[in-house]
Formats: structure tokens, sequence, C-alpha cells
């Protein structure tokens, strides 16, 4: 399988990776939230508060369950998917998700940019914590790129132990 492309900069990490079905087709995907939890390796469950917000269960390290408030703030149909934590401005993550043709090919190029609360020294932290955000940026795009071409996810890199293999923990 092709690995995402990785970039970094000083606001964030980029990562992009070709999935061989057509934009509709992952787009459709990726916008129904519900998803999510199939392919993020962190993301335990989603649940819908409103039209545009929705409640994440994630697993941090040493198995603390967090929960968080997410708000879609952007959709272009086929094209752009945009969402961010609801924590005050300044500490807030965003992601960005463009979708496009792949070149020279029938399949859809995904492309997810994340930004992190404080820059690079947001990320360092979160590295330290075992959460590198380059690391699990490209894990969950072929995370995402399994589960849409096969229906299963066999990558288990950065995420929750278990969640991938039947094993994962009910708390």
């Amino acid at each position: 399988m092709r690995q995402p492309s990785l970039v970094l900069h000083d606001s964030g990490v980029e990562a992009t990776v070709t999935i061989g079905r057509p934009v509709a087709d992952v787009f459709d995907f990726y916008r129904d939230f519900r998803n999510l939890p199939r392919f993020l390796g962190d993301v335990m469950a989603i649940q819908q508060l409103g039209a545009t917000t929705f409640r994440w269960t994630i697993e941090g390290p040493l198995g603390v369950r967090l929960k968080s408030t997410i708000r879609l703030t952007e959709e272009r149909a086929n094209e752009l998917i945009r969402y961010e934590t609801t924590s005050p401005p300044g500490v807030r993550t965003y992601w960005t998700v463009h979708f496009s043709p792949a070149p020279d090919s029938d399949g859809t190029r995904v492309r997810e940019v994340l930004n992190t609360p404080f820059g690079g020294l947001g990320r360092g932290a979160l590295a330290l914590v075992g959460k590198p955000p380059a690391a699990e940026v490209a894990a969950n795009l072929r995370r995402l790129k399994q589960v849409i071409e096969t229906g299963r996810v066999t990558d288990t890199d950065h995420a929750v132990a278990g969640k991938f293999d039947g094993k994962a923990r009910d708390r």
C-alpha cells in the first residue's frame, strides 16, 4: 500500500493519500462523522449534538477517556470539510480535509491539514505523551484508505491498543 505523503508546517502537519474510489464516495464517507471512529485511532465514539456540533469520546495516553466538542465550520460538497474544537481561541485544534480527483486515476486524493494549539511547541508536547500529530495524521489516512477500499482496517499504528483487532476495551 502506498504510504501517505507527510509535510510539517510551522502551524501544523499535512498528509496526503490517494484512495481508489470516486471523490463523491470518499467525501460522503468522511462527512458522515459516525464513520470517523472506524479509522481515527483515538476516537472511540461520536455523538451528534446539533446540525454542525458533535461530541467526540477520545482515548488518550494511559487509557484516559476525554470528551471534546467539535464544530463543523465549513463544508463544500466533494471538495472540503473543515472542523475545529470548541475550546477557547488560542487552544483550539483545527482540521481541514481536502478532496480532489487523483491525477492519472479514477481515485481521490485526500489531503488533511491538522493545526494544533501552540504550533511546534504543542506538537512537541503531544509527541512527548505518545501522540505525535504528524504520525497520527498519516496513520489515520492510511486507515481511511483501508476501510474505504477493503472494508476493514489492518493498520494499528498510533491507535488505541486493540481498537482495530476486535479487542478494544469497553469502558
